[in-house]
């Protein structure tokens, strides 16, 4: 059992493995966080609570001076009644006031972990899997009710947080703000880690120590963001890899979030997470219930890659869905740096059959195959195929392809339209606009208004005609812009505050009902590359395009950020031509596979080009991957060298039974007399005896974990190495 209730003291305690959260309620009334942390083994910490005046904290009965809700640790804290802080939520009431108060009314705790009505989440294959503790708050002179849901999985380090607000009045109200999770903690000896970038420079690492006020990060962008992602992590002060306390929230979130921590004037930081308040306004009818979405927190006491670990089982295992949760991923070939929009069958026929000598297993047609799209100026929404380019079809080039032993897959940007489609010719108010204002274009394109019933039905027919008509088995889906003009024609002018949020409910349901109806598919996430890296998108498509940036040299960074929090399954990684071509660096093909293996491989490029000894050379990777791929895509990650910190990066995979690692290790820059490189593993059994697989010798795995292992000499700029382990029987 997971989740214990002391009913006398009103204290509850959820544990896992190795944390404990518990909460109890304050004044028989508003309920609070006594812990979270490492376990602990009984309940009984209601002395954690000891209330003290403070000047200018407001009291809620005159003859309790010490207890103040400005002081309190709350578990969803609204604003207006005493707390000065950040609220979790806030409901404007027909008399226009806001100031409401929840209170504690009951408690549940649900077998399993219940599905979100509409959003993505995380799930337990069984109800013996998971616990859920369900906390009702009420106001009923406010005619609002909250339930506070907290699930535990068996066998990971979390707790998922979510919030469910119901009007039980009989007036309509309106929610200005309903966040997922609020946390207090006593005190601000941490350091903030969040992951930040923009195009081609996604989900950098981060990191400065909290200070009094207000640290955190949003997105306003219609989108999780390239600039932001829906994660930050606490850190205990030096906090590194293997060592120290850390924090995580990450939001299960795809659209506008925002996510912060506050240091209050006595020292305490609350943690608040959930969809951003800016240009939100949800109308609740009597009975009208709204559900936010759920945020994953995680706690480890061995240092950032002991939370990593975490994030990475739970979304591999709990939160992706489908038949390639846990199948191998195929190593594919896409066209688009080859060739752009200019392309035949033969073409493309000619390529597929060049990866198929290599050993390459899926050809990817990527943009420009439909409509009359000869550049990124037209036909997005008409998804029908350009028979100029392909005169017999997709089926046709399909089994073309398929006759080489491959399989097919290809691009759409089924949430876009073009001004110049036969789509916007026909439904000029499909798009997401405001009347009498421009629509603002990017990428030469508009957004279909996904809030629409008839759009994702539009979306979900057009996909699914073409999904049918060919043997295709893998989807690259796109959205290559933000939002503007955020406005629905279909929406009446006081639920329009609903539209960005809509559009999110309106994608998850296209995006359920297309991968429900095509199981065999292998979905692929893409937003400008890494634009939409989100735990919601995950939900559905189990992997991302890390990002349009695929130089090897700033790969580095951006596969290593987004490992904080994602595991090395959901990062599509591929070998691109030199000089590249976001950044115009020539690496040599050894380096960009070494990085492109760390994650889903392919290759990005014309492999006609290649010479006889690059073909050579990119057969050897293919095979190579094959021989690993299980374990990078199913291994624990372990980081084992910053590319934020120095000039030289590494990282591990480690299968679940120990008996296998793969090491790599890149340098950027050569320098003179350089030290000798010298690197301790991490995840290995000490008690097993290891082969190295190129050299045949053999280590103790202690010794890699404690003494290490000295690399081999590197000579040149852009140079690494893969070292592939083996336990001996």
């Amino acid at each position: 059992m997971s989740i214990h209730v002391d009913a006398e003291r009103r204290i509850f305690h959820l544990q896992t493995l190795n944390t404990s959260y518990i909460l109890g309620i304050a004044r028989d009334k508003y309920p609070m966080q006594l812990h979270y942390g490492k376990r602990l083994r009984g309940t009984d910490v209601s002395d954690l609570f000891q209330p003290q005046a403070r000047a200018f904290s407001t009291t809620v009965d005159p003859s309790d001076a010490d207890f103040s809700l400005d002081t309190l640790a709350h578990e969803y804290p609204g604003y207006g009644s005493g707390d000065f802080r950040e609220p979790a939520y806030e409901a404007e009431l027909p008399n226009g006031t806001t100031v409401t108060e929840l209170a504690y009314v009951s408690y549940s705790i649900v077998q399993g972990k219940p599905a979100l009505a509409g959003l993505p989440a995380v799930y337990a294959e069984g109800e013996e899997e998971a616990e859920t503790l369900v906390i009702v708050l009420e106001d009923a002179a406010a005619g609002l009710r909250a339930e506070l849901s907290y699930s535990v999985l068996n066998g990971f380090d979390a707790i998922i947080r979510s919030a469910r607000l119901t009007n039980i009045g009989s007036g309509a109200l309106k929610l200005n703000r309903a966040l997922s999770v609020a946390l207090d903690l006593p005190h601000d000896q941490f350091e903030l880690i969040q992951l930040s970038g923009s195009w081609a420079r996604e989900r950098h690492l981060v990191r400065a120590p909290l200070h009094s006020g207000r640290q955190g990060i949003d997105s306003k962008r219609g989108a999780s963001s390239h600039q932001q992602n829906p994660f930050l992590a606490l850190l205990s002060p030096h906090a590194g890899e293997d060592n120290g306390e850390a924090y995580g929230f990450s939001l299960v979130y795809s659209g506008n979030f925002v996510a912060g921590a506050d240091v209050d004037q006595y020292g305490t930081t609350r943690v608040t997470m959930g969809i951003n308040p800016f240009g939100f306004r949800w109308n609740l009818a009597p009975g009208e219930s709204f559900q936010t979405p759920e945020a994953v927190l995680v706690y480890s006491d061995s240092g950032i890659g002991g939370m990593s670990r975490t994030y990475h089982r739970l979304y591999r295992t709990r939160l992706a869905r489908g038949l390639f949760r846990d199948e191998p991923r195929p190593v594919l070939i896409n066209n688009w740096e080859a060739t752009y929009f200019g392309f035949d069958a033969d073409k493309i026929e000619a390529i597929a059959r060049a990866g198929q000598e290599l050993g390459i297993e899926l050809f990817v047609l990527d943009d420009g195959w439909f409509g009359r799209r000869d550049d990124d100026t037209t036909s997005l929404g008409d998804w029908f195929v350009d028979t100029r380019k392909l005169p017999d079809g997709l089926g046709d080039l399909a089994e073309r392809v398929k006759r080489l032993g491959m399989q097919f897959g290809l691009w759409f940007e089924p949430e876009m339209v073009s001004p110049d489609s036969e789509l916007y010719r026909a439904h000029p108010d499909w798009c997401l606009h405001v009347p009498d204002r421009r629509r603002s274009q990017g990428r030469n394109q508009l957004i279909l208004d996904l809030s629409r019933q008839e759009v994702c039905d539009y979306i979900i027919e057009a996909v699914g005609s073409v999904l049918s008509s060919a043997p295709i088995t893998y989807v690259k889906w796109d959205m290559n812009r933000h939002m503007t003009e955020i406005g629905s024609a279909s929406l009446p002018p006081e639920r329009q505050g609903e539209t960005a949020h809509r559009y999110m409910l309106g994608l998850y349901r296209v995006m359920d009902e297309i991968t429900a109806k095509f199981p065999h598919v292998l979905f692929e996430s893409c937003s400008g590359g890494g634009g939409r890296f989100d735990p919601g998108i995950l939900h559905y498509m189990p992997q991302t395009w890390t990002s349009d940036n695929t130089d090897a040299v700033e790969r580095l960074k951006i596969q290593y950020g987004t490992s904080i929090v994602y595991p090395a399954s959901a990062m599509g990684a591929h070998i691109s031509a030199v000089p590249n071509h976001q950044v115009h660096r020539s690496t040599p093909l050894s380096m960009r596979g070494d990085v492109a293996m760390s994650g889903n491989f392919g290759y990005e490029l014309d492999l006609t080009a290649l010479t006889p000894e690059e073909r050579e050379e990119a057969a050897a990777q293919v095979a190579f991957y094959k021989e690993i791929r299980s374990l990078v895509q199913q291994g624990d990650m372990y980081r084992l060298r910053s590319p934020f910190e120095g000039n030289e990066t590494a990282w591990m995979f480690v299968s679940p039974d120990r008996g296998e690692a793969l090491v790599g290790y890149f340098r950027v820059l050569a320098g003179p007399n350089a030290p000798q490189a010298r690197l301790r593993l991490q995840g290995l059994d000490p008690d097993k005896d290891y082969v190295l697989q190129e050299t045949g010798a053999v280590y103790g795995g202690d010794r890699l974990m404690h003494a290490g292992l000295i690399l081999p000499q590197l000579h040149g700029d852009f140079r690494s190495k893969l070292l592939h382990f083996v336990a001996v029987s």
